[in-house]
Formats: C-alpha cells, structure tokens, sequence
C-alpha cells in the first residue's frame, strides 16, 4: 500500500519521471549519507583528527551492505534516519575505525547534506528538460509567428494575434523561471556541518577547516553560519519549483482550450492508447495537460509546508524540518511529470491553420471593432465613434451580418476615412510578430 500517489506504484508512472523517483529513492539517500560520511573522514583525516584509512574503508562500503527495511524500523524509533544508518556504518567498521564514524557531526549535518547532493541530481534532471524546452517552444513560435489567431480576453474573442505570439507568451512564462535555476542551484548546494546546536565545538578551532575539507569533498559550497534552523533556502527552492510547475500550467491551460472540439486550433500529439475513455471509444483527451495542471493543483500545499517550516525554534525544531522531507520530494516529482508532459507538448503540438483562421470569422467581423472605432474617431470623436461601434455590434448580433457591413450602412460612418482597411488582418498579424521577434531574441536558448 501506497500512502502518496508519487510513491504507489499504479499511480507513481503517471505523475513522476522513472529519473526522478530514483533521485529520491531510499537508495540514492543512503548512498548519499554515505558520500557525506566518507567526505567527514576524509577531511577530518587531513587534518589528523581521523585514521587515514577511515574514508576508504567507508568508500568500500555500498547499499547492498545495509538493510533498507531494518534501517526503516529503526527510523521509526529514533526519529531520524541518520542515527540508524551511522550505527549501521559502526558495525560494519573495525574498532578502531568505528569510534570515529561521524566525529562532531549531528544528525542533520548528514540528513541535510544528504539531501542537497539529491537535490542537485533532481535539479539537473530538470535543467536537462528546460534545456530541450526553450529551443523547442522558441521554434514553434518561430514558424508560426505570421499565423492568424483569435485573441481570447475572459473566454470571449478580442482581437486578432498570431498563434506564434501565444506560443512566445508560455516561452517567456517557463523562461522567467529557468533564468534563476543558477542562482537557485547556488544558493540550495551548501553543505551542512555545525554538530549539536550549530557551533561545532567538538572539533574547536579546526572546525572551520573540517567544514571546508568536507564540503569541498562533495563539491559543495559553505555558509558562515550553521543552516539548521535557516529554511529560507529550502522555501525559495520549493517556491521556484511551484512556478515552473505554475508556467508550465498556463500553456496546458490554454491548450486545453484550443483543443476542445467547438474550438479544435490544436491537438496533444497523438499516442495509441493516450486519452481514451472507458465509455466512450471515440475520445482523445489531452493526458498531458491534464497532468500538469494536477501538478500545479497540488503544488501550493507543499510550499505551504516549506514556509511553515521558516518558524524553526532555537537550534532545531520538533516536526518543521521533518515536514521538508514530505514536501521537497513530492515538489521534485511533480514537476518532473509536469517538464515530461510539456516537453512532449512543446515538441509535438498539432496544429490547425486552417482551423484557426475559421474561428477567426466566427463574430463576424466584430474582433475588429476596436480598429474601426480607431477609423472614425477623427469624424465622431473618442466617445461617439465608441457609440456608434457599440451599436453596430448590437445589430451584428441580431442579424448576423458582418461587422463592416452593418457600419458601411450607417450614415454616420460615411464620413470616416477607409473604414474597409479596419477590417484588415495584416496589421493585427504584423504586431503580433513583431512582439514575437523581440521575444525570441531575449529567450535563452539553455540554462
């Protein structure tokens, strides 16, 4: 029995990429505590504090030594994995290797350091995505930059765009996230060492110099102040997460739209087997925007956690930074399902011109009311060309009939100037590129 989708193993598939469920195993935890006890070693051995052999003797070591079951029942009485697993290590070291297992660190120097070396390898999966994502959607909007489009403001058609323009808006959406991964990463990939409550002081003045070697062993950066009970970074990292996840959602939103059957501009590239429905044969639904749309559902509530987890008391709190352990895995999975879908999406979007260009006439005219209220304002003035639009709109929805034929048979619009250019496509069309180029040009193509 699973007590989380992410983790059952019939709904797991649906939601979390295979690569990152095994970012978060119970393996790659354990063979990061691991890394962490050996980095400990072997900087604590260069600076004679540890047997020089400790570190390898701990490197020969892998998860096939350790029983991942007795290590779960044990961490359900101490409350920690990390003690479990350093008893564990002891027993499987010569005595005089064992005593210096773990010398001046706490438990959640290694549960925290732990978990860093598992959210870089969760980070950079994600990297790789959005790496094949931003030239993907870059070049969709490329090719369709000139494709005539509705422009939708409150489900209703506005005016004119063209669907590359829609495309650049969810690029420059996932972009905005993207950008700040270098930071985030930096910012999140610091080790943890301080011991009991922060000072290290079982290792005195070279505590500074243990925490230096240790870290530089995992290829970590250092902070000049114990992180125990600074969760900020933790909060800022769940935050960026939800807004890729947040990103990713407005594109599903809008494909969801173009792809129902009274709109049909678009389509979920098509899998045998994807979509269908157990009653009724004939339906395609889109799978993968429903996914990601799940995810964006569910994310909020985990950053709720993080954020909660800011309160910490004193030098470490009761239940705040157990809580991370729910959250920051359960982040990571749902946006490695949210990138699979969209990266799928992004690369195999169908697209229906003609289709596009047919709903474009679907109001007769009418999304082109604000260019002709522009063509009569020189004879009526702002508000009487508003007016008169206004009205010609209501007649258009009684009768019908176009736009530009009910005011060309009104004698208050004999006056403006050229009033059939109004209803040309083109400028519309041509805007709508123009903001297109300028943002392909500032879109990275990596990050």
């Amino acid at each position: 029995m699973s007590f989380a989708a992410l983790d059952s193993a019939l709904l797991g598939p649906l939601f979390v990429t295979d690569a990152m469920r095994q970012a978060f195993s119970d393996e790659a935890r354990l063979r990061a505590m691991l890394r962490c006890e050996v980095a400990l070693a072997g900087a604590q051995a260069a600076l004679g504090l540890a047997p020089a052999g400790l570190g390898d003797a701990l490197a020969s070591f892998g998860v096939q030594n350790f029983d991942m079951a007795a290590l779960g029942q044990a961490t359900a009485l101490a409350g920690v994995p990390t003690i479990p697993f350093v008893k564990a290590l002891q027993d499987l070291l010569a005595p005089d290797y064992e005593r210096h297992v773990h010398k001046g660190a706490t438990t959640q120097d290694i549960a925290d350091t732990a978990l860093v070396l598992m959210i870089g390898d969760g980070l950079a999966l994600l990297q790789a995505d959005l790496n094949l994502m931003l030239p993907a959607l870059a070049l969709m909007a490329r090719k369709h930059r000139a494709t005539p489009c509705i422009g939708r403001t409150y489900g209703q058609h506005a005016a004119p765009v063209s669907f590359g323009f829609k495309v650049a808006v969810w690029a420059s959406a996932v972009a905005e996230v993207a950008c700040q991964y270098g930071a985030i990463r930096a910012r999140i990939m610091k080790a943890s060492l301080a011991g009991p409550v922060g000072t290290l002081a079982a290792l005195g003045a070279q505590g500074p110099a243990v925490v230096a070697g240790f870290a530089g062993a995992l290829d970590l950066g250092v902070d000049a102040l114990a992180w125990h009970t600074r969760r900020d970074r933790m909060a800022e990292l769940g935050s960026w997460l939800a807004r890729l996840i947040g990103a990713l959602a407005k594109m599903a939103s809008d494909i969801v739209h173009l792809a129902s059957t009274e709109v049909g501009e678009v389509a979920e590239p098509h899998v045998k087997g994807r979509g269908g429905s157990s009653a009724m044969p004939h339906k395609r639904n889109p799978v993968g925007c429903t996914l990601i749309l799940a995810a964006q559902a569910a994310a909020p509530g985990h950053v709720t956690t993080l954020l909660n987890a800011l309160g910490a008391a004193h030098e470490r709190p009761a239940g705040a930074w157990h809580g991370e352990w729910h959250a920051l895995p359960a982040l990571f999975g749902l946006a490695s399902g949210a990138m699979r879908e969209a990266l799928a999406l992004a690369q195999g979007l169908v697209i229906d011109e003609a289709r596009m260009r047919s709903n474009i006439n679907l109001t007769h005219g009418m999304i082109f009311a604000d260019a002709a209220a522009a063509r009569l304002m020189a004879a009526l003035g702002r508000e009487g060309a508003h007016k008169l639009v206004e009205r010609a709109a209501d007649e258009v929805r009684r009768k019908g009939i176009s736009l530009q034929d009910v005011l060309a048979a009104m004698p208050e619009a004999a006056a403006a100037r050229d009033l059939a250019a109004a209803f040309d496509l083109a400028p519309a069309v041509a805007a709508a590129a123009l903001w297109t180029d300028r943002a392909l040009v500032d879109l990275p193509g990596s990050i």
